[in-house]
């Protein structure tokens, strides 16, 4: 048995020292990657993923730590990834284990792996989507993946996460209208954390308002509105009357008033979680969400091997800057270089078109 196969063996077995070391590999990209990556599709599928995003200051550590306090206390298992800024120097994780999760250290069944956005769009990097894969094949109930919160580009959270908690500070503001065309557009939940503070009230009412103005206009990352709830951790609240009924065909983004400080609202938040889940179930919205996630993972993997190919034939032929020059000499053009390169590739898929034939 090779190391690769033994290390996939003990983490499928729930060795948690074999998971860290396949999210390192992953990480790093180390050699046999891809064929353990490959090896965990089939052992996913069980999870559920929960993206928590917001603006910086929003509280975002803070309500992770109790949402995976809660989830185990109900018995349940939880993997946590927290995308941190990159490191000018290292491209690694500037805030390291993530020393604010305080409530769930020493529990083994809390999982908590911080890792490098690596300056991708929406810092999201095709490393956390493979690390979620480690995470649900080992069999973690709840994975939260907890991000940056840099801005619009936040939205790549939706091709990995199934629900998207979108965090929003008391007296945003103007600040919702600006980030409208934009991260708050993904949210499947909004939650007002720090709630207890002034401003509460009328960042509610501005999100209602924002909710209704775009009435059926499919805001919500389950797409479409039916209806809205304000779930407030100071007022009696019961879950069933937020659950969507199984023939429902549209999500309404509620939203959950919390103080995560305190854990005042984490409940009502995890059963917005469960109500929103058992939607993308009920509505078919969830295999259609796997399946758009599986297409774009197969479209950015082709990109990049095409890309690196490409590199390496440009390096046989002297490397783009001595094709630069030629271009500055007057002697080609880049659309005449490009379809030189891509020739080849061209060829290739003709050939494969004719023996399928």
């Amino acid at each position: 048995m090779s190391a690769d196969e033994e290390l996939l063996e003990d983490l499928l077995a729930g060795k948690h020292r074999a998971l860290a070391r396949v999210i390192s590999k992953i990480e790093n990209r180390s050699p046999g990657y891809r064929d353990l990556v490959s090896e965990l599709y089939a052992h996913t599928g069980d999870a559920d993923v929960i993206g928590v995003t917001g603006s910086p200051g929003a509280g975002k550590s803070t309500l992770v730590d109790k949402l995976a306090e809660t989830y185990r206390d109900r018995g349940e298992t939880v993997g946590v990834i927290a995308i941190d800024p990159s490191s000018p120097f290292t491209g690694g994780a500037v805030l390291g284990d993530r020393i604010r999760m305080a409530s769930t250290v020493g529990d083994m069944d809390v999982f908590v792996r911080s890792m490098s956005a690596r300056g991708t769009l929406g810092g999201l990097s095709t490393a956390t989507a493979d690390a979620v894969k480690a995470m649900d094949a080992f069999g973690k109930d709840k994975i939260i993946i907890e991000t940056v919160g840099a801005g619009q580009n936040e939205i790549d959270i939706v091709r990995t996460a199934d629900t998207v908690a979108v965090l929003v500070p008391p007296g945003s503001g103007d600040e919702i209208q600006t980030l409208k065309a934009g991260i708050l557009e993904i949210a499947d939940v909004f939650v007002v954390n720090k709630a207890d503070r002034d401003g509460a009230d009328r960042t509610v009412q501005e999100l209602r308002d924002m909710i209704q103005l775009d009435e059926g206009g499919g805001m919500a990352g389950g797409g479409g509105h039916h209806s809205q709830e304000v779930i407030d951790a100071h007022d009696d609240w019961d879950p069933e009357d937020d659950v969507d009924e199984a023939d429902a065909e549209t999500w309404t983004t509620p939203i959950v008033e919390t103080v995560a400080t305190r854990g005042e609202g984490v409940d009502d938040l995890l059963e917005a979680f469960a109500d929103h889940r058992q939607y993308l179930v009920d509505s078919g919205e969830h295999a259609e969400q796997v399946r758009g996630r599986y297409a774009e993972e197969i479209r950015t993997l082709l990109r990049e091997d095409v890309h690196d190919m490409l590199e390496d034939r440009l390096a046989a032929a002297g490397g783009v800057e001595d094709l630069a020059e030629a271009v500055r000499q007057g002697e080609t053009d880049p659309y005449s270089i490009a379809d030189d390169v891509l020739a080849p590739v061209e060829t290739c898929l003709e050939d494969l078109e004719i023996d399928d034939g």
